[in-house]
């Protein structure tokens, strides 16, 4: 009898085992099953970094900066906010799937400038001039995507040839075109006032008295943070550009279609390019061919601040955007404490190296819990 008992309760035990792992019986549950609490979820996000920094560089900046708390300066820290926020919310989701775009700065310029040559050169309806140079632009973004995908090249390289070759011809297509470096003026032209209105209107704002002038690019910069972060959080696409970045072959192997995410990513770049340079042409009126050079690591800043790692798999369209709002804080906070702004390049170094240091601590955290 006693063979017998100890038997039975040998096979008993592995039944009862599986149970508890469910969490069916009266032992501790799995760790895949049990619930983090609401700050371990908290700590875990990509853009934590990016909103605890800006809520303390904007509580610093109103406490040093007595034009910082004036309420109509705000529209002007928004609108600087906002121009780079537009590059920084693709940029981010292309740096999520692992890949760089070098070109982006100056690919605004390119837009502006296709637009205002078009226009001027053929004697276009604005509207058509606009037209032709988003086929221009996404026509860039294809040619980057196709380049990364059909070389295997790093991104970092042939993205870095198409800055150059958008640079010189932006210069040179510009001096052919108009015997000068910048465009002729298109304001005369039919379609000017309304595709202004569309592309660079402004509105007032009444808050406790003050009048604040919002740009229309606020309304922009808002809808594309919206759209990255509803893609990235709640999309089967979103999904396959996490995977792409954190690991392609992998990617690949579960069905992923690789090289459709990435060249749709650099779709999604020029798409937005495209849209900063019809406000660049339509908020001054003319479009400089040397201008956008160096934006492109602004937007790669602003990407990092907010959660991007440099290798891909990890980020926020969310912290992106937040880290476009801390660099248009800052630059503007400097400015209205008085101080050299020749340090602002420094502070915006420290910052990077701070906020990718931190990005790489959260995401182990991530993968650790």
């Amino acid at each position: 009898m006693s063979a017998d008992t100890s038997s039975a309760t040998t096979v008993a035990e592995p039944v009862e085992a599986p149970r508890q792992a469910r969490g069916t019986g009266t032992g501790d549950a799995d760790d895949r099953t049990r619930r983090r609490s609401l700050m371990t979820r908290l700590l875990v996000r990509p853009e934590i970094g990016s909103l605890v920094g800006g809520f303390a560089i904007m509580v610093f900046f109103l406490a040093v900066a007595p034009s910082f708390r004036n309420l109509d300066n705000i529209g002007t820290i928004l609108y600087q906010a906002s121009t780079i926020g537009m590059m920084a919310v693709p940029i981010a989701m292309l740096m999520i799937g692992g890949e760089f775009d070098l070109s982006a700065g100056v690919l605004v310029t390119t837009a502006g400038l296709a637009a205002a040559l078009l226009g001027w050169w053929f004697n276009l309806n604005v509207w058509a001039a606009v037209g032709l140079a988003l086929l221009v632009t996404l026509a860039v973004g294809l040619v980057n995507g196709l380049l990364l995908v059909r070389t295997k090249l790093p991104s970092f390289l042939t993205t870095l040839s198409t800055f150059f070759v958008l640079q010189g011809m932006n210069l040179g297509l510009t001096r052919w075109v108009t015997g000068n470096v910048s465009t002729h003026q298109i304001a005369d032209m039919q379609g000017w006032e309304s595709a202004r209105r569309v592309f660079a209107s402004q509105f007032a704002l009444q808050v406790a008295g003050h009048s604040i002038t919002l740009r229309i690019t606020l309304l922009f910069w808002l809808l594309l943070t919206m759209l990255g972060a509803w893609i990235m959080l709640r999309t089967r696409q979103g999904n396959w550009v996490l995977a792409v970045g954190g690991d392609e072959d992998a990617a690949r192997a579960s069905g992923v279609p690789v090289r459709r995410t990435k060249v749709a990513l650099y779709l999604f770049v020029a798409f937005c390019a495209w849209l900063s340079g019809m406000h660049l042409l339509f908020g001054y009126g003319v479009v400089q061919s040397g201008e956008g050079i160096g934006k492109e690591f602004i937007y790669i800043i602003a990407a990092v601040i907010g959660g991007c790692l440099m290798n891909g798999g990890f980020g926020s369209v969310v912290g992106a955007s937040v880290g476009a709002l801390i660099y248009g804080m800052t630059q503007l906070g400097i400015n209205y404490a008085g101080w050299n702004p020749d340090w602002f390049k420094t502070f915006l170094g420290v910052m990077l190296l701070a906020s990718t240091l931190l990005n790489v601590w959260l995401k182990r955290q991530a993968e650790q819990r």
